[in-house]
This record gives structure tokens, C-alpha cells and sequence, in this order.
């Protein structure tokens, strides 16, 4: 097997939970083969690259082997190779938060609250 859609490899490398997940991403442009827009019908072959925004993600794979059925998730790791860049830093910067049903804040409360803003401007 040299070949297979890319929509069927998605779902069978388990990116996308279901075929048709896989196919509405192609065809919404979710998907790219090689830096091209891709179709679900594109096929895609051993050392191609695929983009696909999954979720809120965008993971970049190599094709490495080519399958067809859906198989376990340890044969299906071995089927690319993960080249998706590292998720940037989280802000280090502190949020005041109040615990949820607290109410509103006292007068006291407001003036911390108020001097923390004012310090972040």
C-alpha cells in the first residue's frame, strides 16, 4: 500500500475521533498535505507532511507508514512522526480571582483590588 486518503489516515492515526470528523476538517481547510489545501480524496504517501487544527491545536505530522483501518494507539504512533511545535509560555502575570459565590467584594477588598489594577497600568 503505497497511498491512502487523507481523510481515512487521519481517523486511522486517531488525530480526529471519527472519519467524517476527519473529512468536515478537509473540507472546512483544517487540513493541509504538503503545504497545499487538502480534500478528504488527497492521498498522502510515506514522507508527506500533514497539518491538521484538531480541536484548538494545530499538530503537524510526517507520514511515516500508510494504513487504512483503524488500529490500537501504540501501532498507530508509530505511524508519524510528531513535529508540532512546543505550546508558547503561559502568561506569568497573576490574575485576582475571587472564589465563586463569594459574593461581592467588600470596600476593602475593592481597594486592594483597585491599587492592583492601577500598579498593572
Amino acid at each position: 500500500m503505497e497511498s491512502t486518503r487523507v481523510d481515512r489516515w487521519l481517523w486511522a492515526v486517531r488525530l480526529t475521533k471519527t472519519r467524517p470528523d476527519a473529512a468536515a476538517a478537509c473540507r472546512g481547510g483544517h487540513v493541509r498535505v504538503n503545504d497545499k489545501p487538502a480534500k478528504p480524496a488527497t492521498t498522502v504517501s510515506p514522507g508527506d507532511e500533514v497539518r491538521a487544527r484538531v480541536g484548538d491545536r494545530t499538530r503537524v505530522v510526517e507520514v511515516v507508514r500508510v494504513i487504512q483501518k483503524r488500529v490500537g494507539a501504540a501501532d498507530a504512533a508509530t505511524c508519524f512522526i510528531d513535529r508540532t511545535p512546543a505550546p508558547p509560555p503561559e502568561a506569568a502575570i497573576p490574575v485576582a480571582r475571587r472564589d465563586r459565590g463569594a459574593g461581592r467584594p467588600t470596600k476593602r477588598e475593592r481597594r486592594v483590588l483597585d491599587k492592583f489594577r492601577s500598579s498593572r497600568a
